[in-house]
């Protein structure tokens, strides 16, 4: 819901990344069996007499992913894809950090939804980033592996520009989570109550973008602002 709000200032380019083997993303932005960076590259694998002669591998599988980018009305959309079969996510992972510092320079806002977990910072898939937003639910472990979370790339040193916790789908009042919240190093930028409606979109397949409903849409945008006034 983030790029909705991005959206809405019509005058930014975007370009969304679904990071996630388990993609959802492009689903929840309306987008329908989109190009992956791992089909492109399992098919080049399996048809190295289409790599035109003079060109490595590795730079025809980008050149080949970035033909690939989804382009729509509002936004422009990268997907990575997950393995049909038993491998490592390493050399995706090594190329999409290769294609991200080449390709966001042409874009204003880049947004990247990667897996729930620590690998991905782990993999350094995004490089610096400017802006680290963390979703957890409504819980106290949920803070807390978002506490962990940060604590890594702070460990590993990546650059950030600024940490962010979300606590999603709330159920009753943040008194609950604060002292967690608190020590987590990281500031609140917003909370998002528990929506039926939202869930039953969800569950439905609906894309997340045009859902109407101001509660919801309201406390997106001041998270927006939040985190794009610090």
């Amino acid at each position: 819901m983030i790029v909705a709000e991005l959206i809405k200032q019509k005058k930014c380019s975007i370009l969304a990344i679904d990071a996630d083997p388990n993609s959802c993303f492009a689903e929840a932005l309306g987008v329908k069996d989109p190009e992956t960076i791992v089909g492109i590259c399992d098919d080049i694998s399996k048809n190295m007499d289409k790599i035109p002669s003079g060109i490595t591998k590795d730079r025809f599988i980008e050149m080949k992913v970035q033909e690939s980018i989804t382009e729509t009305k509002y936004f422009d959309l990268l997907v990575m894809g997950a393995p049909e079969g038993p491998g490592c996510y390493c050399y995706v992972n090594s190329l999409l950090r290769a294609i991200i510092e080449r390709i966001t320079k042409s874009y204003d806002f880049v947004v990247i939804d990667n897996a729930a977990g620590m690998e991905h910072i782990s993999r350094r898939t995004e490089g610096d980033i400017t802006k680290l937003l963390l979703v957890s639910d409504y819980s106290i472990t949920g803070v807390r592996a978002a506490k962990k979370i940060y604590g890594l790339a702070k460990r590993l040193k990546i650059r950030i520009g600024g940490a962010y916790i979300v606590i999603n789908r709330v159920l009753g009042p943040l008194s609950a989570l604060k002292a967690e919240i608190d020590g987590s190093g990281m500031e609140i930028s917003g909370d998002v109550p528990y929506s039926q409606a939202l869930m039953e979109r969800n569950i439905s397949g609906e894309p997340i973008l045009g859902f109407d409903d101001d509660v919801i849409n309201g406390k997106i945008a001041g998270i927006f602002q939040k985190v794009m006034g610090n």
